[in-house]
C-alpha cells in the first residue's frame, strides 16, 4: 500500500453524490492549500487571542445620565411638582429611555435617566441634550440650568492606588496624588481619573462679627476689597520704535500676607486692614471628608506594586510601616478607554507607578493597590484557559483510549484550531475574553469535538472495510456521515441561538454563550470536513493497529450490547414491565422536580464568585456630624481588622469610595454627606485562604451588626454581584394615594423585613427627622432700616462658610487655591454671636442681624422619590443563608404581609412582574434582583420553547415524518432526572447557567439520537 497521503485516486471510484461534506473533503484532502489554511487559522486565532481585550465580566452598555438642578427656597413638594415633574416628562419622551428616576429635596433635585441596555452613551447623551436645549423656555423661574452628568461602564476605575503616610499630612498627600494622577494620564488608553480624599490648599479669611461691628465694616466691603485687589489683565498694546508690546496691569494676590495687608476702610480716621477684623491663614479648606488607611492581620501577604508588575520585592513590611490605627490617605482612581484591554492598561499603570516610586513618590509615602481589575480579570481568564486545556486533555485522552493515539493527535490539533478561530471571531464580533465567553468555549468543547470524532471514526471504519487507507475511501466516509453531522450540529445551534434574545441586563451579559457557542459549532463542522480527513491521512495508523482496535472495540460492544439487551429487551417484551418502568420514570421525574418545591435544590440568579474584596456601607441618622460618623467608621473597622484574612481596609467618610459597576447602578458615587461612610475591605488572594469572600462577608456582617445597632448606625455588607448589578438584592417599591400613606407603609414593610429570617441589612429611603434653622426676616423692621432681604441672605451666605472670593495664583498649582470668606466654625455654631453680624443698610449704617429677624428651627422635608413619573418609596435589603435568593425572601414576606392592612384601609396589593396599574390605593412591586431573575428565566424558558420548535423542524426535515422527531425529542425533559438531583448531591443552586446547560442538552440529545 502506498503510504504517501498525496497519492491521487480516480474520482470515479466514489459512487455517490458527495454533498457539501464530501465536496469539501475532496477539495482539501489533496490540496497543498490545506496546511496553509491550517497555519492561517492558527495565526488568526493567535492574533485574536492577543488582540481581544481581557476583562472579568462582559462590558454591558447601560447609559445612565444624572441631571441636577437647584430651586432656591422651594420645599421638596414644590421642587417635585414645579421642577422635577416637567423634566421627567421630557426625559420619558426620548427614544430608548427605559426608566426615569428622580429625587426632589428642599431647594433642588436630581433626575436620573436610564437608557435601554445596549444603547450607546454618546448617541443617548446627544438625544438628551437636544431634548433639554429645545425646552429651555420651559424652565420655571428660579430653577437653575440643568447640570448633566453622564455615567457609563467605562467610567468605572480599573485601578485604584491609595497613598498613605504617618508623616505626610492630608494636604501634601492630595498634592502628591494630583501630580500622580496627572502623570498617569500619559499611560495609553487611560480614561477618566479622579482623586478621593485629602485637603485642598486654601487661604481662609475668618472674620469675627464683634470686630466687624466695632470697626463698622461689612462682609460686602471685605469681599469687594479682596476681589478688586486680586486682578491682573492685559489692557492693550503699544508701539515703541519698531516693536509692538502688550501692556499688562494689576497684580494677583500671592499669599496670606498679601490679603491681610489690604486696607478695607477707615475707622475714626485710622485705616482698617483685613488683619484687624479677620484671621487670615494659608492652610487648607475645612475638613469635609475623612479618608484613612488601615493595615490588617494579613497585610504582610498583600501583593506589592513591584510584584504586580513582575518584580521580586518580598512580602513582609517593617513594623513601622503598619497602620493599625489608621493613617491619612488619598486614593487615585484610573479608568480605561472603551474597547481597550483592561489587563494591559492596569499593568501599564502599575509599571509607571513603580518607576515613580523613590522619584516623584517619596519613601515615606506608601502606595497600595486597592483595586486591580486587570489582575483579577487576567487571573480569572487564565484559570478558565487552564480549564479549557484540561477539558481538551480529557477529551483527547478518551479518544486515545477509544480510537488510538493517532486519532487523538488529529483531534488535539483540530480542537485548538476551532477554539482559536472562535476567539478570533470574538474579536471580530467585538466580544471580550471574559469568564462568560470562556464559559461558552468550555461548555462547547465536549460538543464541538463530536464532529471530528464522528468523521475520524467513520474514516477508520471504512478503511477497515476496504482494507486500505485511501483518499477516496476517506472522502466517501465523510460523505456518508456528512448530512447527519450537519443536522446534528445545527440542532445544537438551534438550541443555543434563541438564548441570544434574552432581554434586560442579562441579555448582553449572556450574549457570548449563544454567539460564540454557535460560531464554535460552525467552525468545528468545517474543521471536521476540511482538516480532519487531511490530518487523518497524514497520521493514518497501520492496518494492523486498526484491526487490533477493531477487535478491542468488538469485545467492548459485545459486553455493552449484552448489558443493554438484558436491560431493555424485558421492558419491550413485557407490557407490565414496560408500564412499571414508565411509571417509575415518571415518579423519579416528579420527585426530581419536587426538590425545587421542598427547597432541596434552591433557585437563584447566579452563584456568587470568590472576590478579593467587599465593601461595608455605613449610614448614620441624617444630620449626624462628620466627626461622629468617622468615629463610628473607625470602631467598625477595628472589628473588621480582627478577621485574619483581611489585608487592609480604607474608610471614606463624607465622600464616596471609588465606585465599581455595582456602585454605578446604585449611584454610590453620590454618597457625599457627613453621615455617610464606606469601608473598603481587601482580602488575601483566594488561593491563599480557605474561606470564600461570601463566607467572610457573612462573618463580617455577624461581627458588625451588633456594634452598628449599639452605635445607632445602619450597615450593609456589599459583595460584587455575580451577574448584572441592581439597586439592591431585595427591593420593595411602595406606591400609594399620598405621601403619608406611602411612608407609613414603607415603615411597616421595613419592620416586616427585620422579622424575615432570610433578609439582612434592611433599610429604607426614608430619612430620620432632621432639624434645620431658618432666619425669618422681619420685613417691616428691615424696610424701615433700609435693608433688603437679598442683602441679609448675601451676608449670611458669606458668613456661613465656603464662600469663594477667587483664588491665588502659583506656578505649579494642580488645582485652584481658593480664597474663602467665612466666620470661624465656633462662631457659625453660636446663634447668639451670629446675631451680632453687621448688615449694611442703604444709608451705610451697620445693623446687627438680630435686630432684623429671628432664628427658627424646623424639620427638613422628606425627599420625594419618583419612578417613571409615579411617586414611590423604597425599602431595601440583602438576602442571606442557604435560601439566599430573592424568591424565597419574597415568599416569606408574602406570608408576613398576609393580613396587613395599610393606613388607607386596604390590603397591600403585591406585584411580581410590574408596577400596579394605578396609585389609588396602597400597593408594592418586588424588584431588585428578582426582576432580573424573573426576566432571565422567563426569556430563557421562551428560548427553550423556540429551541424545541427549531429542533423539531430540522428533524422533521431530515426524517420526512412527524412521529420519529417526537420520539427523538421525548427524552429532553427527562434530563432533569439527572440535572436536579445532581445539583442536590453537590449542594449547588439551580442558576441561569444550569438553565443554559439544560437547553444545550436538548440539542445534544437529538444529536445523539
Amino acid at each position: 500500500m502506498d503510504n504517501n497521503p498525496n497519492t491521487q485516486t480516480p474520482d470515479s471510484e466514489i459512487q455517490h453524490p458527495l454533498g457539501l461534506a464530501g465536496n469539501l473533503t475532496q477539495s482539501f484532502i489533496r490540496s497543498p492549500l490545506s496546511p496553509l489554511l491550517l497555519i492561517a487559522c492558527l495565526a488568526l486565532g493567535i492574533l485574536g487571542l492577543l488582540a481581544t481585550p481581557r476583562q472579568e465580566d462582559p462590558q454591558i452598555s447601560v447609559p445612565m445620565v444624572d441631571i441636577f438642578f437647584t430651586y432656591d427656597g422651594a420645599s421638596a413638594e414644590q421642587v417635585a411638582s414645579i421642577a422635577t415633574d416637567p423634566l421627567e416628562r421630557m426625559m420619558s419622551e426620548i427614544q430608548g429611555v427605559k426608566h426615569v428616576y428622580s429625587r426632589s429635596d428642599r431647594q433642588g433635585g436630581m433626575v436620573t435617566v436610564q437608557f435601554e441596555v445596549g444603547e450607546e452613551l454618546g448617541p443617548s447623551l446627544v438625544k438628551l441634550n437636544d431634548k433639554i436645549q429645545s425646552n429651555l423656555d420651559r424652565i420655571p423661574p428660579g430653577v437653575s440650568m440643568p447640570l448633566i452628568k453622564p455615567k457609563g461602564i467605562d467610567d468605572v476605575p480599573v485601578v485604584t492606588l491609595t497613598l498613605w503616610s504617618h508623616e505626610v499630612d492630608e494636604a501634601a498627600l492630595r498634592t502628591l496624588g494630583l501630580d500622580l494622577m496627572q502623570r498617569l494620564k500619559e499611560v495609553p488608553d487611560t480614561a477618566q481619573s479622579f482623586i478621593t480624599g485629602g485637603r485642598s490648599e486654601a487661604i481662609r479669611v475668618e472674620v469675627f462679627p464683634e470686630r466687624l461691628a466695632g470697626f463698622g465694616i461689612s462682609l460686602d466691603q471685605i469681599a469687594q476689597t479682596i476681589r478688586t485687589a486680586n486682578d491682573e489683565r492685559g489692557v492693550g498694546s503699544m508701539e515703541a520704535g519698531d516693536n509692538t508690546f502688550t501692556l499688562y496691569a494689576g497684580a494677583f494676590l500671592q499669599n496670606a500676607r498679601d490679603l491681610e495687608s489690604l486696607m478695607v476702610g477707615v475707622s475714626q480716621g485710622s485705616p482698617v486692614y483685613v488683619r484687624d477684623i479677620a484671621l487670615v491663614t494659608d492652610a487648607t479648606d475645612d475638613a469635609n471628608n475623612v479618608v484613612a488607611y488601615y493595615t490588617g492581620p494579613a497585610y504582610a501577604d498583600r501583593e506589592t506594586i513591584a510584584e504586580a508588575v513582575g518584580g521580586e520585592e518580598a512580602h513582609g513590611p517593617e513594623t513601622s510601616t503598619l497602620a493599625p490605627v489608621g493613617a491619612p490617605a488619598v486614593t487615585v482612581s484610573v479608568a480605561k478607554k472603551a474597547g481597550s484591554n483592561g489587563v494591559t492598561v492596569a499593568n501599564d499603570v502599575l509599571a509607571y507607578v513603580e518607576r515613580l516610586q523613590g522619584n516623584l513618590i517619596p519613601d515615606n509615602v506608601h502606595v497600595e493597590i486597592t483595586r486591580n481589575y486587570g489582575e483579577t480579570a487576567n487571573e480569572k481568564v487564565n484559570e478558565l484557559i487552564f480549564k479549557l486545556f484540561v477539558a481538551t486533555g480529557a477529551v483527547t485522552m478518551l479518544i486515545w483510549l477509544a480510537l488510538g493515539v493517532r486519532a487523538a493527535v488529529v483531534v488535539v490539533i483540530v480542537i485548538p484550531i476551532v477554539i482559536l478561530m472562535t476567539v478570533f471571531s470574538a474579536w471580530v464580533l467585538n466580544f471580550t475574553i471574559d469568564r462568560v465567553s470562556l464559559f461558552a468555549l468550555i461548555f462547547s468543547i465536549g460538543i464541538l469535538v463530536d464532529d471530528a470524532i464522528v468523521v475520524v471514526e467513520n474514516i477508520y471504519r471504512r478503511w477497515l472495510i476496504r482494507g486500505e487507507c485511501t483518499e477516496d475511501c476517506s472522502i466517501d466516509a465523510v460523505r456518508e456521515v456528512g448530512n447527519p453531522t450537519i443536522l446534528a450540529t445545527f440542532t445544537v445551534i438551534a438550541a443555543l441561538l434563541p438564548m441570544g434574545f434574552v432581554s434586560g441586563m442579562m441579555g448582553p451579559y449572556m450574549a457570548p454563550i449563544p454567539a460564540l457557542g454557535s460560531v464554535a459549532m460552525i467552525f468545528s463542522l468545517f474543521a471536521a470536513f476540511i482538516f480532519t480527513p487531511w490530518l487523518a491521512q497524514w497520521f493514518r495508523p497501520p492496518m494492523k493497529a486498526l484491526q487490533r482496535a477493531h477487535r478491542r472495540e468488538e469485545r467492548q460492544n459485545r459486553f455493552l450490547q449484552g448489558l443493554y439487551a438484558r436491560t431493555l429487551v424485558p421492558l419491550i417484551e413485557s407490557k407490565l414491565a414496560g408500564w412499571v418502568f414508565a411509571a417509575a420514570l415518571l415518579l423519579v421525574f416528579a420527585l426530581s422536580l419536587a426538590l425545587f418545591y421542598t427547597t432541596g435544590v434552591t433557585v437563584k440568579m447566579l452563584p456568587k464568585d470568590n472576590k478579593p474584596e467587599f465593601n461595608v456601607s455605613v449610614n448614620l441618622p441624617e444630620g449626624t456630624a462628620l466627626p461622629v460618623t468617622a468615629n463610628v467608621a473607625q470602631q467598625l473597622t477595628a472589628k473588621l481588622l480582627t478577621i485574619p484574612e483581611v489585608t487592609a481596609t480604607q474608610i471614606y467618610v463624607g465622600t464616596a469610595s471609588p465606585f465599581n459597576f455595582n456602585g454605578l447602578v446604585r449611584h454610590s458615587y453620590l454618597r457625599q454627606q457627613p453621615w455617610q461612610s464606606d469601608i473598603q475591605v481587601q482580602l488575601v488572594p483566594r488561593g491563599d485562604r480557605e474561606k470564600t469572600s461570601e463566607d467572610l462577608a457573612v462573618e463580617a456582617r455577624a461581627l458588625l451588626t451588633p456594634l452598628a445597632r449599639q452605635l445607632g448606625a445602619r450597615i450593609e455588607v456589599i459583595e460584587m454581584p455575580p451577574g448584572p448589578p441592581v439597586l439592591q438584592t431585595m427591593v420593595a417599591e411602595i406606591y400609594g394615594p399620598d405621601a403619608e400613606t406611602r411612608r407609613q407603609v414603607a415603615r411597616d414593610v421595613l419592620a416586616l423585613f427585620s422579622r424575615a429570617e432570610t433578609i439582612v441589612d434592611e433599610d429604607s429611603y426614608l430619612e430620620a427627622p432632621t432639624q434645620a434653622w431658618h432666619f425669618v426676616v422681619d420685613r417691616d423692621k428691615a424696610s424701615r432700616r433700609g435693608v433688603s432681604v437679598e442683602t441679609i441672605n448675601r451676608q449670611l451666605e458669606m458668613a456661613m462658610g465656603g464662600f469663594v472670593l477667587g483664588d491665588v495664583k502659583s506656578e505649579r498649582s494642580l488645582e485652584p487655591k481658593f480664597v474663602y470668606l467665612q466666620m470661624p466654625l465656633a462662631v457659625r455654631g453660636d446663634l447668639g454671636r451670629l446675631g451680632q453680624l453687621p448688615i449694611p443698610s442703604a444709608s451705610g449704617a451697620q445693623i446687627p442681624l438680630a435686630e432684623l429677624g429671628r432664628f427658627e428651627s424646623f424639620t427638613v422635608d422628606q425627599p420625594v422619590y419618583h419612578k417613571d413619573l409615579r411617586s414611590v418609596e423604597y425599602v431595601t435589603g440583602e438576602v442571606a443563608g442557604r435560601l439566599g435568593a430573592p424568591i424565597y425572601a419574597i415568599l416569606e414576606m408574602e406570608d408576613l404581609l398576609d393580613g396587613y392592612v395599610a393606613p388607607d384601609g386596604v390590603r397591600v396589593d403585591t406585584n411580581f412582574t410590574g408596577p400596579p396599574s394605578d396609585s389609588l390605593s396602597s400597593a408594592l412591586e418586588w424588584t431588585g434582583e428578582w426582576t432580573v431573575t424573573y426576566e432571565t428565566f422567563r426569556d430563557m424558558g421562551l428560548a427553550f420553547g423556540a429551541a424545541l420548535i427549531l429542533i423539531y423542524i430540522l428533524v422533521v426535515w431530515e426524517f420526512g415524518n412527524f412521529t420519529m422527531p417526537a420520539i427523538i425529542m421525548f427524552p429532553i425533559p427527562l434530563t432533569l432526572i439527572g440535572i436536579v438531583p445532581g445539583h442536590w448531591l453537590f449542594g449547588a443552586s439551580f442558576t441561569a447557567t444550569s438553565m443554559i446547560g439544560f437547553i444545550a442538552l436538548a440539542g445534544i440529545i437529538v444529536r445523539n439520537s
